[in-house]
């Protein structure tokens, strides 16, 4: 039975310590009403937080669940879901605890520059966090979260776009650092899987003949990679803006 709470999925309007019927909870972490906190509980949703991070950074997504969780925190099943409804809620709130990681640039005179720091700095801090490609399809509603899209649009805002314009550049951008990241994540291949999979190219070259003969693998230069691929969406706003 507690294996089974421990990977159960809540229900909208069944949270665990809910009475049956009560529709005041959301499936959403960010958009459900916090339980008030109390100073003699010795958990905290900041704790929680912390260890779930560091649990997945030394072990990955996969051993990730409430009851590891618990006992690395020295607690029981029961105290941690007074905090959090559902592992689902941990990846959330982990999720967007690693994006206040990513630090804001003071916004200057040169919009595209202030977009490239961000982003530059946006990419490396998913990367060093190699778990959270796994949950950057999941809704990205936090207060990090938000902070960071604020920022990137106000910029755009500053470039002077305006309406399906800025809404267009705007995911544009967002979608080229997860893309990136979820990428870089999927193609973490040895060398001799690298050299497999030119030779397997090679060898059906009249298949794939771009593929053949200009095609690279993620590997220790997508960096540079990323930063050109930026640029040319940068390239191009610009010059929709002068346009």
């Amino acid at each position: 039975m507690r294996q089974a709470r421990d990977e159960m999925s809540v229900t909208p309007g069944s949270r665990p310590g809910t009475e049956p019927g009560d529709d005041s909870g959301s499936p959403c972490v960010w958009l459900r009403a916090d339980r008030p906190q109390r100073a003699d509980r010795p958990l905290s949703r900041s704790r929680i937080v912390a260890e779930a991070m560091a649990l997945l950074d030394e072990e990955g997504i996969e051993r990730l669940t409430m009851r590891r969780l618990a006992e690395r925190l020295g607690t029981g099943s029961t105290t941690l879901y007074w905090h959090v409804a559902t592992k689902d809620d941990v990846l959330d709130l982990t999720l967007d605890a690693l994006l206040g990681e990513v630090p804001l640039p003071a916004p200057g005179g040169d919009w595209r520059s202030d977009l490239r720091t961000l982003l530059l700095a946006w990419r490396a801090t998913l990367l060093r966090h190699p778990w959270s490609a796994c949950l950057l399809g999941r809704p990205m509603l936090g207060p990090n979260t938000l902070a960071r899209v604020e920022f990137l649009q106000a910029a755009l805002v500053r470039a002077g776009l305006t309406g399906r314009h800025l809404t267009a550049a705007t995911w544009a951008l967002c979608g080229q650092v997860t893309g990136a990241a979820t990428t870089h994540a999927a193609f973490r291949l040895t060398a001799g899987e690298h050299r497999a999979v030119h030779t397997h190219l090679w060898t059906h070259r009249d298949t794939y003949p771009a593929l053949a003969a200009h095609g690279r693998l993620p590997d220790e230069h997508d960096e540079d990679d990323f930063a050109a691929g930026l640029d040319y969406l940068l390239d191009g706003i610009e010059a929709a803006t002068t346009r």
